[in-house]
């Protein structure tokens, strides 16, 4: 009993090899991870653990129950002849992994098979082959894992009813007892046993797999984090110098460089001393690859360095690319081609992938950037004429009343311009200088409404080093004096405040003329209004400027009431410049 309890443990070998070819087939994952197979991965698994049971047949005992020999591999059964097999370990296998019908179909198999082999036993245990996949498909669990202690129990528990059938089909019963009695408790363990070990094999090499897979996937991750600050201005030589030296201590390769279309940027690693950066392209292997725009590999006769003594045997080249075109290229040095494994051609290939979506991000976020920018400078060249023809206008009716007021008011436009035109070429200045540009102003408006037309500071110096977009308050201060004053014979008031709170910078300009009812405050600043007062268009303008340099909670805020004034005000986050 012994001796066939060994023999049979050593025969789980070829389970050990079987496991591990099984490990390598996408069905078998799907048995192992999905909670439903479709009909094909089910035909699949029937056939393959039927097969499986055949040669568990196969690589089985022969056992003559007459003299009690054991013949070492199995073929054709005389009428007095048994097998001490390995069969029911993939059948029961098929069960727990597959559910019934993958069982039940791989015990057909492996079952009708062992039936034409013959001898007294031939019946019985095809029977239970059928059986045993039943069995096991009826601890078939969805969304669980088969643990190893259940596998064994259960290849035992299936081994053990196929004694009881053989007791109770196989005649003459005497060489049933006499065969059971042998095989009995060594084929009970032996099945057992492999069943958990075929199942423990199986979950090794997948679980390595994927422990490889997830730190391929955290040093990827660790690498895009690394990396990103930097490739947000581009493929430049500063930012390919620095990547380069990230990939090269992550990558444990002999050396790393980046190239655009033409030359080298950066290279660190062996070789630095005559893989110059900023020199030309040298290798066709390297144009090829931009050429193509697909991954390459080169040998050393490929690579054409011309120091003999060069360290660098292989490289891996592949492109990076920006918006499906190719604009350099990465490449990873290493001392030879057997290096370069299956695993580091898959990780090189994603990080060049993950690399060029960066830079097409960078380019994204610098287009978006520019263009921002552009409509900026588009809203305050709409703003500068609208108040410039107010100002000349002004001007224009006191030319006929006071000549000499009018000269003082043209010097004052004259400040005003070079004021204007040096803060509209600047995408952000001071409210410092944004006050002195509306004082500036308010000196033209105040020589018009003489008499009935004051201005009010409330001003915390400190306050007026923050910056914001240039012409912000000045078309506000000139829509409380245009429309709030309007038909304001006397003691109109302006009032201009600027404080500092917490970590923002409030700024806000009052006037006590006509308001605004309700319907026309909450319309302004979302669209121009067409109107015969005026369309909007300046405070539409501001607000945009606001909300594009700082978001929706920095937009004007206004409050009017018919009669009483209006108050229009807004908040930028502190940013003080030096």
């Amino acid at each position: 009993m012994l001796t066939l309890l060994v023999t049979m443990v050593e025969r789980l070998g070829i389970l050990v090899m079987i496991a591990f070819i099984l490990t390598r087939f996408p069905f078998f994952r799907d048995m192992i991870y999905q909670e439903k197979l479709n009909r094909k991965q089910q035909l699949t698994a029937i056939v393959f653990f039927g097969f499986f049971g055949i040669i568990g047949t196969y690589s089985g005992l022969t056992l003559s129950t007459d003299n009690l020999e054991i013949n070492r591999w199995t073929s054709d059964l005389s009428a007095d002849e048994a097998i001490a097999n390995s069969r029911v370990i993939g059948v029961v296998l098929a069960g727990l992994l597959g559910g019934y019908k993958v069982g039940l179909g791989a015990g057909l198999i492996a079952g009708f098979h062992r039936f034409t082999l013959g001898g007294f036993t031939g019946l019985a245990c095809g029977l239970a082959t059928i059986i045993a996949g039943v069995l096991a498909g009826t601890f078939y669990r969805k969304n669980k894992l088969v643990k190893l202690r259940s596998a064994f129990f259960i290849g035992a528990l299936a081994e053990t009813l196929q004694m009881a059938v053989i007791l109770l089909l196989a005649r003459p019963f005497e060489k049933s007892w006499t065969l059971v009695e042998m095989i009995g408790v060594p084929m009970i363990l032996a099945n057992g046993l492999g069943c958990a070990l075929f199942l423990l094999i199986i979950k090794s090499v997948i679980s390595e797999e994927e422990k490889a897979g997830a730190l391929q996937a955290q040093k990827t991750l660790r690498i895009a984090e690394k990396t990103l600050s930097y490739l947000r201005n581009g493929l430049t030589t500063n930012s390919a110098k620095i990547v380069c030296h990230i990939l090269h201590n992550e990558m444990n390769t002999r050396a790393v460089a980046m190239t655009n279309l033409s030359e080298i940027l950066a290279h660190v690693g062996l070789g630095h001393d005559h893989h110059r950066s900023e020199s030309p392209i040298q290798t066709e292997i390297t144009m090829e690859a931009i050429d193509k725009g697909e991954m390459v590999v080169a040998d050393q006769q490929s690579i054409h360095c011309r120091v003999k003594s060069c360290p660098l045997g292989a490289a891996v080249i592949s492109p990076l690319k920006q918006r499906g075109e190719t604009i350099g290229t990465l490449k990873f040095y290493f001392a030879s081609e057997k290096e370069i494994t299956p695993v580091n051609m898959e990780l090189i290939s994603g990080l060049s992938s993950l690399l060029s979506n960066q830079l097409e991000l960078a380019d994204a976020d610098k287009s978006y950037q520019l263009a921002k920018e552009a409509e900026i400078k588009a809203l305050q060249a709409q703003i500068s004429p609208h108040f410039l023809f107010n100002t000349l206008n002004t001007i224009l009716s006191l030319v006929r009343v006071d000549p000499a007021k009018a000269r003082k008011l043209l010097l004052s436009l004259s400040h005003f311009l070079r004021q204007n035109l040096s803060v509209t070429t600047q995408r952000m200045t001071t409210l410092g200088q944004e006050l002195n540009h509306v004082k500036a102003y308010l000196a033209i408006e105040e020589a018009r409404f003489k008499d009935k037309l004051q201005i009010v500071y409330d001003i915390e110096e400190n306050a007026l080093l923050e910056t914001i977009p240039p012409l912000t308050l000045q078309p506000i201060v000139e829509n409380a004096i245009k429309h709030g004053m309007k038909d304001t014979e006397r003691n109109g008031i302006v009032k201009i405040t600027i404080h500092k709170q917490y970590l923002a910078t409030h700024v806000k300009v009052e006037d006590n003329g006509i308001g605004m009812n309700k319907e026309r405050t909450s319309q302004i600043c979302k669209s121009p209004i067409n109107s015969e007062t005026g369309s909007g268009l300046a405070l539409y303008n501001v607000n945009r400027r606001l909300t594009i340099m700082y978001g929706d909670h920095a937009g004007l805020q206004i409050n009017s009431e018919l009669h009483k004034g209006t108050e229009i005000g807004f908040s930028v986050p502190c940013t003080e410049v030096s």
